[in-house]
């Protein structure tokens, strides 16, 4: 199916479902993909089909555009309600990603003090200690854990360095709170494999993952645009509603993308 590349080093602003006005900050080249994830719904594509040979954008680069679109967009009195992380793969994997992060948060003090700064990620950089001082540093950092089945992320999640499932929960936990779960839950399969985590036992043991990690909220979502790979589908929107339930019943705030 059809996916997109995103501008760089910033896009938008965009109307985001969760964040309202938002600015995007593309660390990664705008001619491709880089990601330590190669998730079979990634809106940006599959990775070799968006190899590039560019490499990541640089400090400057990033600081210069992002502070020519914020004052852009302060002179003009434009609404701004977050300046997010984001792009064509995982920013923190970035070698300039924490001094990008305080580059951020410099700019958005100075031109839009109210918008909030959000990394989304998949988790795979955070136990870094210089990533994960910077994602402690930025007002939301959200961190995806699709599922605790180590073979499930092997299929939907395909991570190209090493991921251990209790390595990640033990390092969302170690933020204290200071850290908001991302959930993609579908349905559908690929390869022969079935892909829905929607049954008790994938959801069952992911509620008891949140329980030890005691995130600030939780954002549950199904997939809303085109997959690279054909073969998945939506989650009801009953089966998420009651998810969220189970969610909001062990006292963590949970927000739903249908």
């Amino acid at each position: 199916m059809p996916t997109f590349l995103n501008q760089s080093p910033v896009f938008g602003p965009v109307l985001s479902r969760r964040f309202g006005v938002s600015l995007g900050v593309n660390l990664m080249p705008a001619t491709g993909k880089i990601c330590t994830f190669d998730c079979l719904y990634c809106e940006n594509g599959f990775n070799d089909q968006r190899h590039t040979h560019d490499g990541y954008v640089t400090l400057d680069q990033m600081t210069s555009a992002l502070e020519e679109a914020l004052a852009a967009m302060a002179e003009k009195r434009e609404r701004l309600d977050d300046i997010c992380f984001a792009g064509n793969g995982e920013p923190t994997a970035s070698p300039v990603f924490p001094a990008a992060v305080d580059a951020a948060l410099s700019l958005r003090d100075r031109y839009a003090p109210e918008a909030r700064v959000t990394v989304l990620s998949n988790g795979t950089q955070a136990a870094r200690p210089e990533v994960h001082a910077a994602l402690l540093r930025v007002d939301r950092n959200v961190l995806k854990l699709d599922t605790v089945d180590a073979t499930y992320v092997a299929a939907l999640d395909r991570p190209r360095v090493p991921y251990s499932v209790e390595r990640q929960v033990e390092t969302f936990a170690s933020f204290n709170g200071h850290v908001i779960v991302q959930t993609i839950f579908l349905r559908g399969s690929y390869d022969g494999r079935s892909l829905d985590n929607t049954d008790e036992a994938h959801v069952g043991a992911w509620l008891s993952a949140l329980e030890r990690i005691k995130p600030e909220g939780v954002t549950i979502y199904t997939v809303d645009r085109d997959t690279p790979a054909s073969g998945l589908s939506k989650a009801p929107r009953e089966t998420l509603d009651a998810i969220a339930q189970r969610v909001r019943a062990l006292v963590f705030p949970c927000t739903v993308g249908y």
